[in-house]
């Protein structure tokens, strides 16, 4: 029997897939960093931040936009490049098991001789690996970017942030995957995957109001990836917070999946 088999038929099945993530990570970066110049130290650019609601600039992480690591963790890893990874996880996540299984060809898959854990393993695996490759792929053109855009970076911070995405896309998955391990329906992943990358984006935000919310970035995953801001001030410890709850989502998947009867 071929090693890992419903590893390589999952990286088979959704290349094309991830060229498609890869694609809108490369725009948006693309588009972004290299406006970084005519904002960083603009005179008139800081007086439209200063001109902001402060609860509007602490919520989306403006207070450090003018600085190279706060503008690309504000309009990239942080925002746009973090929603696209975090929808991206939540859809392979939900499509492992939950969506394979509305299909009707899960229980075609186990009659193969495969058993639960394996599929939850295997099809999880090939999501890291994508997740990986996204995120690999975001920091290679971040890097390529930063000395033409004027970001200041050093490769300690690249790296971080790179993780930080990572974490936020691996915890996206793996509770989309646990919510289709429990009930495989794909809407229910889906909206576990998004609501816990959404959700810790507004925890976030709802705990940069005031000292009296500030409890509620501890419940933020967002908050675990960019609290302690990775891109300029480089790893911390909250980061592997996101691993540890990625792998145990993980491991309640596989509890969840072999104790439950599989439906058409």
């Amino acid at each position: 029997m071929t090693a890992l088999p419903l590893l390589r038929r999952a990286l088979a099945d959704s290349w094309r897939g991830l060229l498609g993530w890869a694609a809108g990570l490369a725009a948006v970066i693309g588009i972004y960093l290299p406006l970084f110049p005519s904002i960083g130290g603009n005179p008139q650019f800081v007086a439209i931040i200063e001109s902001l609601p402060p609860e509007l600039v602490s919520a989306l992480s403006y207070d450090q936009i003018t600085s190279g690591a706060g503008y690309v963790q504000g309009t990239v890893y942080g925002l746009i490049g973090f929603a696209l990874v975090a929808f991206a996880a939540s859809g392979w996540g939900a499509e492992a098991i939950a969506g394979d299984e509305e299909r009707g060809t899960l229980e075609l898959t186990l009659a193969h001789g495969v058993s639960r854990s394996q599929v939850v393993l295997e099809r999880s695996a090939a999501i890291a690996l994508q997740l990986v490759a996204l995120v690999a792929w975001a920091s290679l053109l971040v890097a390529a970017l930063n000395e033409p855009a004027g970001l200041e970076l050093d490769a300690e911070g690249i790296a971080a942030g790179g993780l930080a995405l990572l974490g936020i896309g691996l915890v996206t998955a793996a509770v989309a995957l646990l919510a289709g391990a429990i009930t495989g329906r794909r809407v229910i992943a889906v909206g576990a995957g998004a609501g816990i990358a959404l959700g810790g984006y507004g925890l976030n935000a709802l705990g940069n109001q005031s000292a009296d919310l500030e409890w509620m970035h501890a419940l933020s995953p967002y908050h675990w990836a960019y609290g302690s801001s990775p891109l300029g001030e480089g790893l911390d410890a909250s980061l592997w917070l996101l691993y540890g709850v990625a792998v145990i989502a993980l491991g309640g998947a596989v509890v969840a999946f072999r104790r439950r009867d599989v439906g058409v």
